[in-house]
């Protein structure tokens, strides 16, 4: 470089340097200001929700956490409420949402008997299990995960997502992520085999397709990652077995999928049925706050397991029957 070439250089660099600083103020402000929003929008959410909380009775909060299934489709052999029955505890605000109910129609007629017809006026919120697909039909869990392609994983998840939230739904009990070993497992063909990093990366891949970049958006529904934690580990390969392995096996093996899920930012999580070190996990203060809460900063809400609230006592966790609204 000549002296001359090296003269103008540091001159060029002196002009860019000095616009920088023009601008850094500018920058800082506009940071500033979106900081501020942010801050804004989020004490005004958490003014109103205390403010609804304050005017909620004891039954009505029990209320929010009552989650039945309204018969369209039919899960694990266990019987639906009748219809009539969920429209009456809707209006007296003793259903938070419901699940397994399909159809533009129908989601619409129950949504307005919550928003107009009950005293707090709270809206329902509907979950099904799409798992591979809504109204078009992709290949199973296992099967997508034997593609390796996360680009085409994400893009079924997409889909998925944008049929069902067109119908009314906004939450969907998916991924299964849950790290299977066993081939006596009979659940194996929800979940995406037996390599944790494979299960982390389609984790990911599928909160991502769901999710999209804002949930406030009409075309996406909220991930469930289920079934937290090491549901694909039951002793014999039996379902809802005991599961009982070291820490080091826990993190290598089978946490990481989970994991993957949450830095996805998923918006919800499902516990599972099995016990974890004689704890259901449900009830497991390990699983649920020591892992889940405070190692990886999970902010979205838990949701058991279709009826893992009354195995509870099955489990010898309660000896008296849940309150049943």
């Amino acid at each position: 470089m000549e002296k001359g070439d090296a003269t103008s250089f540091i001159e060029i660099k002196k002009h860019h340097m000095k616009r920088l600083q023009r601008l850094l103020p500018v920058l800082f402000a506009i940071a500033s200001i979106t900081v501020k929003a942010q801050v804004s929008q989020d004490a005004k959410m958490k003014t109103f929700v205390d403010a609804l909380m304050s005017k909620m009775t004891l039954d009505e909060k029990i209320g929010q956490l009552n989650l039945p299934g309204a018969g369209d489709i039919t899960t694990g052999g266990q019987a639906s409420e009748d219809n009539s029955m969920i429209a009456k505890k809707i209006r007296e605000g003793k259903v938070g949402g419901l699940f397994n109910i399909k159809g533009v129609e129908k989601i619409k007629h129950v949504q307005e008997i919550a928003a107009k017809e009950s005293r707090l006026k709270i809206p329902l919120i509907f979950g099904m299990d799409v798992i591979h697909g809504y109204q078009t039909v992709f290949p199973i869990p296992l099967a997508l995960s034997c593609s390796w392609d996360m680009q085409k994983i994400e893009q079924s998840a997409r889909i998925a997502a944008t049929e069902a939230s067109a119908d009314g739904i906004c939450w969907t009990f998916s991924p299964m992520v849950d790290i299977a070993r066993d081939p006596r497992w009979g659940r194996i063909a929800e979940g995406n085999g037996e390599d944790p990093y494979l299960g982390y990366q389609i984790a990911k891949a599928m909160v991502k397709g769901y999710q999209g970049d804002d949930l406030k958006k009409n075309n996406t529904v909220m991930a469930c990652v289920k079934h937290y934690a090491l549901y694909g580990a039951a002793e014999a390969g039996r379902d809802y077995n005991t599961t009982d392995m070291s820490r080091v096996r826990m993190y290598n093996e089978y946490l990481l999928p989970y994991k993957g899920a949450v830095d996805a930012g998923a918006g919800s999580i499902m516990s599972s049925f099995n016990e974890v070190d004689g704890i259901p996990a449900s009830a497991n203060k390990f699983l649920m706050t020591d892992v889940l809460r405070k190692q990886w900063g999970f902010k979205g809400f838990v949701v058991t397991d279709y009826t893992a609230i009354n195995e509870m006592i099955d489990h010898g966790m309660v000896i008296c029957k849940p309150f049943l609204l």
